[in-house]
């Protein structure tokens, strides 16, 4: 059975599950506010698209779904269970209303997954590799008893190749322990606290992506990087393949639609830099997104081929005719203005209920006339940044948090005043693996346009060398070193935050040597009855009674912003996207139900900001990176 929900200019279409959630031995666990969405989740099938956009093979098996879980002390971490306590939905964290459960684990516990899988007969002479989206924290994974693999870090994906534990016969078992200190441990965990209160929101534990396994040859492309340079009109694309021979071969072509406008064939440890003449550049008015396909080639034949989209942008500083440094989206000052998205959905937590669901806010941001999101101390699945890249949404991605510690000093012209921490060894090398693994991950995806190592000192340490090691990994996108303080002279962006009302960085001290943005601002609260996650005491920077009183209190702000960007502004961030939990301060509730300024409204506000006669820019400055 299906029905058409209709949610601002949105059409939604849910399929709603005809399996008895009895039958099944799962139910969704208590839910404060529920999403539209949180009824067409099928428990058979949860989350079933193709999961990597950037990279597609035609052939995939989707793992999703009820699997068996158990929470044992930690003193018991080497014994796999020889029970098991019910059954979990995969991927919803086991926090989560979805996951069926709604159980905290914590530092003294381990969280135990179970499941059979087949591998199909036609996949018999093939390797299989089993991919993760994310597992938060420390992950094992045993296929028939064995220890196939390790992963440690919540947000980057990962994959084994399983190949040589599968034993005869289709029918395989799969266990996977993980564990996970939230804010008791020193690895990243953006928001997550076993206390939450005001800005720190629900532990998140476990499979929190789509778990897939994906049949390949023996010699297969394992991941590629593509890099767009406007100015020479190229796409240099790199690609790392598993037991290549030395005879092998890559074909790479480039196409626009149903037209091939570009192909090499190299050696297989080459790069290839195909000509993209006349390119039509992405941006968010106009994002456009060209088509790759990267084979294999062996004495002719195509042994293993791949999909992949990209686009041609860039991201770079250049100077006003003021003397004032600007960011510049393909050589042109474009204003940068949206919401702190925080990611986080009552149902699911970290994991949204459905696609539909997943690429909904970014839909309304669109709507709203914001033409950028800064995704706050969190990542998302690959299919979020591909809706990005398909909708024009530009985005800065922040490095999800950790081991906080540092003092905070947020006042730009003061530097001195904040401090970098001191981190152990092992909570460094943590942070540093995770960051390249994020980084490595999301590389191709074209809406990304600005790395952001820390906020507001959350776990500041060593700001200018990471700043430098960032920027080396990743020439192409700007490093916002410390979003909110502590600041460094050396750094490409001064970010400031400030709330309630919009402010800047002072142009006379640092406009002249970086470009200058408003991190955070806003945070206009306003609780709805029905709609929040608790009946009172919901939080918010500063709070109203109602949508017309709050709706004039952000005119006001967005009436101020143009004066800001012709003194030097390049962007600013409105916190935020949704309420989320006990915070309030969201655009819309955090069920989605209610949007509490109108569309129209705020995309008629926002036009003003994006006057191209409000900053001209020195041509001789306009391609510096």
């Amino acid at each position: 059975m299906k029905k058409i929900l209709l949610l601002g200019s949105l059409f939604l279409t849910l399929k709603i599950s005809t399996v008895s959630a009895q039958d099944l031995n799962w139910q969704v666990g208590k839910n404060k506010i529920p999403t539209v969405w949180v009824d067409s989740v099928n428990p058979t099938r949860p989350l079933p698209e193709y999961p990597r956009p950037q990279m597609v093979r035609s052939n995939w098996i989707n793992l999703n779904g009820l699997w068996d879980y158990s929470i044992v002390p930690k003193t018991q971490q080497d014994a796999t269970p020889t029970s098991f306590d019910g059954k979990i939905l995969v991927p919803f964290a086991v926090e989560s209303a979805l996951s069926g459960v709604g159980k905290t684990v914590g530092k003294d516990s381990i969280l135990w997954y179970k499941r059979q899988f087949t591998v199909p007969s036609k996949y018999n002479k093939q390797n299989m590799l089993l991919h993760f989206g994310a597992v938060d924290w420390l992950c094992d994974v045993f296929i028939n008893g064995k220890l196939a693999g390790t992963h440690q870090g919540g947000y980057d994906p990962f994959s084994i190749d399983i190949t040589p534990y599968l034993k005869k016969g289709s029918n395989q078992e799969l266990v996977v322990r993980v564990w996970d200190p939230t804010d008791d441990g020193p690895q990243p965990r953006g928001k997550q606290v076993k206390r939450p209160n005001s800005i720190w929101y629900t532990a998140v534990t476990g499979i929190w992506q789509t778990v897939w396994l994906e049949p390949v040859p023996t010699t297969y492309i394992v991941s590629t990087r593509q890099t767009p340079d406007i100015d020479k009109q190229t796409l240099t694309v790199s690609t790392n393949l598993s037991n290549l021979l030395p005879t092998d071969k890559i074909r790479i072509s480039a196409w626009d639609g149903t037209q091939k406008i570009s192909e090499q064939l190299v050696a297989g440890n080459s790069e290839a830099v195909l000509q993209v003449n006349n390119a039509k550049l992405w941006s968010p008015e106009t994002p456009h997104l060209y088509d790759l396909k990267v084979s294999v080639i062996r004495n002719n034949k195509v042994v293993d081929e791949i999909k992949s989209y990209f686009a041609m942008r860039k991201i770079s500083v250049g100077t006003d005719a003021n003397g004032v440094k600007r960011i510049l989206l393909n050589n042109q000052f474009v204003f940068q203005y949206g919401p702190l998205d925080q990611g986080w959905w009552p149902e699911g937590l970290y994991t949204a209920p459905t696609d539909d669901a997943l690429k909904f806010d970014i839909v309304k941001t669109k709507e709203f006339g914001f033409n950028m999101i800064r995704k706050h101390v969190k990542t998302e699945p690959a299919r979020w940044y591909t809706y990005c890249d398909q909708m024009g949404m530009l985005v800065w991605q922040d490095m999800p948090s950790g081991d906080l510690g540092a003092r905070w000093e947020s006042r730009p012209g003061i530097e001195g005043l904040g401090e970098d921490m001191v981190r152990t060894d092992a909570s460094e090398a943590i942070y540093r693996k995770e960051w390249i693994a994020i980084m490595d991950a999301f590389y191709n995806f074209p809406c990304i346009v600005i790395w952001t190592p820390f906020n507001e000192a959350w776990g500041q340490f060593k700001t200018e060398e990471i700043s430098e090691w960032t920027a080396k990994k990743d020439p192409t996108r700007l490093i916002n070193s410390a979003s909110g303080g502590n600041f460094y002279s050396k750094a490409q962006i001064m970010d400031l935050h400030n709330y309630p009302s919009p402010a800047m960085p002072s142009v006379e001290l640092f406009g002249t040597k970086q470009a200058l943005v408003l991190g955070e601002f806003g945070g206009l609260g306003l609780p709805l009855d029905g709609h929040t996650w608790q009946d009172k005491n919901n939080w918010g920077y500063q709070n109203f009674k109602s949508q017309d009183e709050l709706y004039a209190r952000y005119a006001t702000f967005i009436d101020r912003l143009p004066k800001l960007i012709k003194r030097g502004l390049s962007a600013a961030v409105y916190t935020q996207t949704t309420d989320v939990e006990v915070e309030v301060n969201g655009l819309m509730t955090y069920d989605r139900k209610v949007i509490k300024m109108p569309a129209d409204k705020l995309r008629a506000l926002h036009s003003k900001l994006y006057d191209p006669s409000l900053v001209t820019i020195k041509a001789s400055t306009a391609a510096i990176k």
